[in-house]
């Protein structure tokens, strides 16, 4: 009975030790950066997701900054092939193509699944500013950051009975958008229109003024 009972207690700590690391860990989850006005922005995130880094990288970068209709639009655009992510950053053995002379790129590429996961991330981000009762409309992609995750180990098989590994790139995404109020216009001013006057002609009026006055 002695040995039960210290088994129970054993038990019941562990649990409890889980549930308090568990708490812990999701307590430390935390943003790279955190919005300068909360209550105008909101968030969404990824962890371990099966689309390769590199890519998913190149496209987040494309669409920073963008109002969250447009981005939603360019990406929808990436899928179908009618606009390009240039590859600035990672691309090695990337090809030339004719749609990157609009981003003043030669290189580029359409990742169709990093396109369709930073599209589901961007609904959610939407879902979250409906939630807050945001105006979606006035969405701006503020910050939206990729990094790597660790690496899924698979194997393939070559010549002579040898194995080779065969890794994935998985990548955490998060990003930030924030409702940007309108730009009040400025107050119409009438312009004073000035006539510009050439530093030649100015040293002649000046001359003849001198002229004048000795006489």
């Amino acid at each position: 009975h002695l040995f039960f009972l210290l088994l129970h207690i054993i038990i019941k700590h562990l649990i409890i030790f889980i549930i308090y690391c568990s708490v812990a860990a999701v307590e430390m989850t935390r943003y790279s950066r955190e919005p300068e006005n909360p209550a105008k922005s909101c968030k969404a995130r990824g962890f371990d997701l099966r689309v390769h880094f590199k890519n998913t990288r190149e496209t987040a970068q494309a669409i920073k900054h963008m109002n969250l209709r447009k981005a939603i639009r360019y990406l929808k655009d990436v899928i179908a092939k009618k606009q390009i992510i240039p590859f600035r950053r990672f691309n090695g053995g990337v090809g030339r193509k004719a749609q990157c002379k609009h981003h003043k790129w030669p290189q580029g590429r359409w990742p169709r699944k990093s396109a369709e996961l930073l599209l589901d991330l961007l609904r959610n981000a939407e879902s979250n500013a409906e939630l807050k009762m945001l105006n979606t409309d006035a969405l701006v992609i503020e910050h939206i950051s990729v990094q790597r995750a660790a690496k899924m180990r698979r194997r393939t098989y070559r010549a002579h009975g040898r194995i080779n590994p065969y890794m994935s790139s998985p990548c955490h995404v998060e990003m930030i958008l924030t409702e940007k109020d309108d730009p009040v216009p400025k107050p119409e001013e009438e312009e004073v229109t000035k006539k510009k006057v050439s530093q030649k002609k100015l040293k002649r009026q000046k001359l003849k003024a001198a002229l004048s006055g000795s006489e």
